[in-house]
């Protein structure tokens, strides 16, 4: 009891949240972490999921894509990268030491969730909505933009979702290699024995986590064109959604 104690004195006291290495600053370079990373995996990432589940091809690379990237550890990503000539440890900018190794390897780890929830997402448009909008006359890039993409959304921002609060969680381990973050509160408080500081620093990446949840859950609800509509378990060419955590799967709508 008295280590919480001494937590909630660390997180009431002003001189914790303020100055260069405070959690205020700390909180920042992580979320300019996250939001980079998780914006390089949607530009990278998704394109090529969506096209190809408008095409009804590529199930085996989203298959593998996310075998494999749910498969390699983070950190030894991480610690490869700055263990190279490049892109190394050096400084990058406003993302501080190993920041270029540091989004690299979160980028890598936010993309098995959007490329397998993109493909599926698009996969799993009914077939009679995709030959209804044949029958009225579309082409095949109407029909992607104003059909197949707005009922593939709520599967796609599952995928957003999760990629978000996984690379959130994750960005703590910049610290590992004197990078920027919450990990550095973590990693010094524990270095130092203070373990009040320590545990203040993972207090404060689970609530903002919660925080990023909460929000991202009310877009997708908010995206959603059929809220209401049932799910059923189905998923083309074997390939499941991923939802809450990588070994759970999202239901989603399938056509006939």
């Amino acid at each position: 009891m008295e280590l919480f104690a001494e937590t909630w004195q660390y997180l009431l006291d002003a001189d914790s949240w303020t100055g260069g290495g405070g959690l205020v600053a700390r909180l920042l370079e992580q979320l300019l972490l996250t939001a980079t990373a998780l914006a390089a995996a949607m530009l990278l990432g998704l394109p090529l999921a969506l096209w190809l589940g408008h095409l009804g091809r590529g199930g085996f690379l989203a298959v593998n894509v996310s075998n494999v990237g749910r498969a390699v550890p983070t950190f030894a990503l991480l610690a490869l990268l700055v263990a190279a000539d490049w892109p190394g440890s050096g400084d990058f900018g406003p993302y501080g030491r190993a920041g270029l190794a540091t989004l690299i390897a979160l980028v890598l780890f936010a993309l098995p969730p959007l490329i397998t929830n993109g493909y599926v997402g698009m996969r799993e448009v009914p077939s009679d909505v995709q030959e209804a909008a044949d029958g009225m006359g579309m082409s095949r890039s109407q029909r992607f933009w104003r059909v197949e993409l707005p009922l593939a959304l709520p599967v796609v921002a599952s995928g957003v979702r999760l990629a978000l609060v996984q690379v959130w969680a994750t960005a703590t381990i910049a610290a590992l290699v004197a990078g920027p973050g919450l990990g550095r509160i973590i990693t010094e408080g524990f270095a130092r024995n203070d373990y009040a500081q320590g545990m203040a620093g993972a207090v404060v990446v689970a609530l903002v986590a919660l925080v990023l949840e909460v929000a991202a859950a009310a877009v997708q609800r908010a995206v959603d064109p059929m809220p209401s509509a049932p799910s059923r378990t189905s998923s083309p060419a074997g390939v499941e959604p991923l939802s809450e955590a990588p070994a759970t799967v999202e239901e989603a709508p399938t056509g006939s």
